[in-house]
């Protein structure tokens, strides 16, 4: 049964036949401007630990989902509940699933139920440009919920018409079916996306009916370019053990996570400014036994307003970065009660530059209000040093914040409860690191340290003990470092990429009661990654995917995948077997992940 999934890759080879060769990729990357809310950058000068999963990169990967396409960078952790990222918490550098923020075009996407809800809004990948990964404390540039990190989801552009539409199918029962259309007028232009995915599941109560629209519209595009982002999102998964204990086998759950936001970029002289307005909603249902909802239901609401005024100004003395942020939250919820919150935040930078702009250095200062919790700033400081055209070393340090959610404050459950005296989480995180770019050869290295106090997780007294509360654990120290390196080549003209990545982790739990943790301090101690993205035939691309993870509990585990693809002409056809070797592991809780599957996909390009 194993050998299987290899044969799949190979005979999908013997479709091979004329195609036009490709080249190979050159080192463009280093010039991607890596967008942040002020002062934007390009990748290879920019201070910070970050790293970008372009759409080539995802689809040389085979993956369906952003989950998977992060799982296979250092650093990061997914853990999944499931296939195709059902469902999926994202962690960074040790870090909670409630420490880390997501953007779709620098649009802010946070929940205050529950970090649980972060990837609800992930695009489809059929729209994303690229995916940006910033790392380290980013609560100065992004505020209080950029406690570990951030990823910005960057959705593609419109350069011509098209119509692409492709289907997916495999093991489990599992079916894509999706339909991306682009279009571009005289006065604007417009990204639409539909896709259906299911699942019967691939054990007792695991199957998911996904559904997503997208649609993407800039107006006025001649003149002053109005950006309309639209997104909606509905799953409907059974939730065998996701929350608790292993014989809560029938759960089930609902979830609707939309966004719709107004932004544009308006450029006066030496000012840039970036006006943006947006709301995102997120509807959850829960049921304890999904054949008997009476028995034990929630259901949450959450509405967040927002507005955002963020700009720049060139002088001779470096740029000034500024912004002003207003947010209302608002939930209503049988179980978390009926709730508001009030945040405010202003943020003000400056970049200098030195030595011939060779060195630079750059602090910064968010200060942000919250009308349940104190107001909190958080200083930063960025500096780099550009040894070379190819060599920058480069260092950061800030204070980073963030304050509980509503779950973690009022919630009342079976295998949970929450902790009304709670107090938000701090920490003094530092960076060092050094970006070796040239043509064919890349290699990134970081070490960071993090100082965090009154970090929230879920612990419970002993193992045999079933109920969860949230507690703030005194003084834990987390440290590591990673190390990636990316070298490209050509076989007979033909592009080839080995990337290869590594992460240490230690965490040092200074003062904690707990036996059992549930989420935060249950980290990677060693990560591994590997990939061989190749061509050995015109058109036909094939990818070799490893990871290794061992976390503080000591369990250990290797996954392998393999993905391949072919051209033909407008066609493609393709196929991505995850797990080939059988592995039994768990990434989040206590639900096993599923074994060998494999999806075929096909899909056509209308133009």
């Amino acid at each position: 049964m194993k050998n299987k999934y290899f044969l799949s890759a190979l005979l999908l080879s013997t479709l091979l036949g004329n195609a036009q060769e490709t080249e190979l990729k050159t080192d463009s990357l280093k010039e991607v401007v890596v967008t942040s809310s002020r002062i934007d950058l390009p990748f290879k000068e920019n201070s910070r630990t970050i790293q970008i999963v372009t759409a080539a990169d995802i689809k040389k990967l085979g993956v369906t989902n952003v989950a998977d396409a992060l799982q296979q960078l250092a650093g990061i952790d997914v853990r999944r509940q499931g296939v195709n990222g059902m469902q999926a918490d994202l962690y960074i550098r040790g870090g909670g699933f409630d420490q880390t923020l997501l953007l779709i075009d620098g649009i802010k996407v946070d929940d205050p139920q529950t970090g649980h809800h972060t990837l609800n809004l992930a695009l489809p990948i059929e729209v994303i440009k690229r995916i940006e990964v910033i790392k380290g404390p980013a609560a100065r540039i992004f505020g209080q919920n950029a406690f570990t990190g951030a990823v910005n989801i960057v959705t593609k552009d419109v350069e011509e018409n098209s119509l692409i539409a492709k289907v997916q199918g495999g093991s489990f029962g599992q079916f894509i079916a999706e339909a991306t259309g682009t279009v571009s007028l005289k006065e604007s232009s417009h990204i639409v996306h539909f896709s259906k995915n299911f699942s019967e599941g691939y054990r007792h109560n695991t199957d998911f009916d996904n559904t997503n629209y997208v649609l993407k519209s800039q107006f006025n595009k001649n003149k002053l370019p109005i950006n309309l982002l639209t997104t909606y999102s509905e799953r409907k998964f059974g939730a065998n053990g996701f929350y608790g204990i292993p014989s809560a086998t029938e759960q089930y759950e609902e979830t609707q996570a939309s966004l719709v936001g107004f932004s544009t970029v308006i450029k006066n002289g030496n000012f840039t400014w970036k006006p943006r307005v947006y709301w995102r909603r997120n509807q959850d249902e829960y049921h304890y036994i999904r054949s008997n909802p009476s028995i034990y239901r929630n259901l949450h609401i959450t509405n967040k307003f927002a507005a955002e005024l963020n700009g720049s100004y060139e002088s001779k003395v470096g740029i000034t970065g500024f912004g002003v942020e207003m947010a209302k939250y608002y939930i209503s919820s049988n179980r978390l009660g009926d709730n508001s919150r009030e945040m405010a935040s202003v943020f003000l930078e400056h970049r200098f530059q030195f030595l011939d702009n060779k060195f630079d250095i750059t602090p910064g200062v968010a200060v942000s209000y919250f009308s349940d919790f104190d107001s909190k700033a958080f200083p930063g400081l960025d500096l780099g040093y550009q040894i070379s055209s190819d060599f920058r070393v480069y260092g950061n340090i800030g204070y980073t914040y963030r304050v509980p959610t509503y779950t973690d404050l009022y919630y009342i459950g079976p295998q949970a409860i929450g902790n009304e005296n709670l107090q938000p989480e701090e920490a003094l995180s530092e960076e060092i690191g050094i970006k070796w770019l040239t043509s064919k050869f890349d290699f990134t290295f970081a070490a960071f340290n993090r100082d965090s106090n009154d970090l929230i997780d879920y612990v419970r007294p002993t193992e045999a003990a079933v109920v969860y509360t949230p507690q703030n654990i005194q003084d834990v120290n987390t440290k590591g470092f990673e190390a990636q390196v990316e070298y490209r080549f050509a076989l007979n003209t033909l592009p080839q990429k080995i990337k290869m990545g590594y992460t240490f982790i230690e965490d040092d739990v200074k003062q904690s009661s707990a036996a059992y943790s549930r989420y935060s301090i249950n980290s990677m101690k060693h990560q591994f990654v590997g990939n061989y993205a190749m061509e050995w035939f015109k058109n036909f691309s094939n990818s070799i995917g490893y990871r290794y993870v061992e976390r503080t509990s000591g369990v250990s585990y290797n996954i392998w995948d393999v993905s391949a693809s072919y051209q033909l002409k407008a066609l493609e056809f393709s196929v991505y077997a995850n797990n080939i070797f059988d592995t039994e592991y768990v990434e989040a809780g206590m639900v096993p992940m599923p074994k060998g599957n494999v999806l075929f996909g096909m899909k056509y390009l209308f133009k």
